[in-house]
């Protein structure tokens, strides 16, 4: 079942998208070659809980960490530990709060040192234009596989694969909510867009094939053919006057 949202409601996710922001914001500045991915999950536990909320990933389903950090080949839920970043790595950090009864989820993918090569760049500029791509169809009046299709027509269009095993998802008092929001498919499908409908959209987007793989930790997630994958996402409400992204700064 799909739960619309009041404006009310939509304006306690913003603040809650707000706070995630902010923490992806200052994770991103941290994040300099030789610091460990544990040193930034101790960081972002700080942050979140300092202003009054809580980490929404630790403990879910028995994940360890405050956040995940997927590098380079590693697309999602990437668990923090001793792995210290070296420069031009690509380095994925997916954030989530419950602040005031509900969630905020978002996802940010940057060179580590700010330096990236070429094809690393496209990449990133894929995984963005894709994720674009698809909050531009939230809009009531749509179907939900309108949002689907434009990101892989935008991140196949520029010579990269979106990953089929892993999507978004509708998000509100529960993390994961109905409906899923695939990164793929025809338009034209699917439930009716609504106002109220809030929505975790996150393009994973692959350098290669887009087939995936889960390592033996049971949570991170690997291209099969070990190129590297990127992950942006925002939490976004379908509204009257379009797309609202609630995870802004």
């Amino acid at each position: 079942m799909i739960v619309l949202k009041t404006p009310k409601e939509i304006e306690i996710m913003r603040e809650a998208g707000r706070l995630v922001a902010r923490v992806l914001r200052v994770l991103e500045a941290e994040a300099a070659p030789g610091v460990t991915t544990a040193d930034l999950d101790r960081l972002a536990e700080r942050l979140i809980t300092e202003a009054g909320a809580v980490p929404a990933f630790k403990g879910y389903r028995g994940f360890p960490a405050t956040i995940c950090t997927s590098i380079n080949e590693q697309v999602v839920h990437g668990i923090p530990g001793p792995r210290v970043l070296r420069k031009g790595e690509l380095l994925s950090i997916d954030v989530g709060v419950r602040y005031g009864g509900y969630y905020g989820d978002a996802s940010v993918t940057f060179a580590v040192g700010g330096r990236a090569d070429r094809r690393a760049s496209r990449l990133m500029e894929a995984g963005k234009g894709a994720l674009a791509a698809g909050i531009e169809k939230a809009v009531p009046g749509g179907r939900l596989s309108d949002i689907s299709h434009a990101i892989q027509s935008f991140a196949e269009g520029r010579g990269f694969s979106v990953v089929r095993d892993y999507v978004g998802h509708g998000i509100g008092q529960a993390m994961h909510e109905d409906p899923q929001v695939p990164n793929y498919g025809p338009p034209g499908q699917g439930p009716l867009l609504k106002p109220g409908m809030v929505l975790a959209i996150e393009p994973m987007v692959n350098e290669g094939d887009y087939a995936v793989t889960c390592l033996k930790d049971g949570w991170t997630v690997v291209t099969v053919d070990r190129k590297r994958s990127v992950h942006y996402e925002h939490t976004v409400a379908v509204t009257e006057d379009g797309p609202l992204i609630l995870t802004l700064p």
